[in-house]
């Protein structure tokens, strides 16, 4: 068993809340609702990483989320 951090963010256009896992291509997907979202995270990275096929420990490590403050 191992746990990755996912991005979340909602998307007014859609409706539909947007899941990402940092460092794991194409593992993103999206869904009506936070538990819904959550599922297709799990199904979504069980298929990236049975296509990985590599050792997990080799993957990169999320570290975290920084704010970045810009003049707009």
């Amino acid at each position: 068993m191992k746990t990755f951090t996912a991005y979340v963010e909602y998307d007014s256009a859609t409706k539909l809340y947007v899941g990402i896992v940092p460092g794991i291509p194409g593992a993103h997907t999206q869904g009506a609702t936070l538990d819904e979202l959550q599922e297709n995270l799990k199904e979504v990275l069980e298929l990236c990483l049975a296509e990985y096929g590599n050792d997990l420990e080799e993957l990169p490590r999320f570290v975290g989320i920084q704010q970045i403050e810009v003049s707009a």
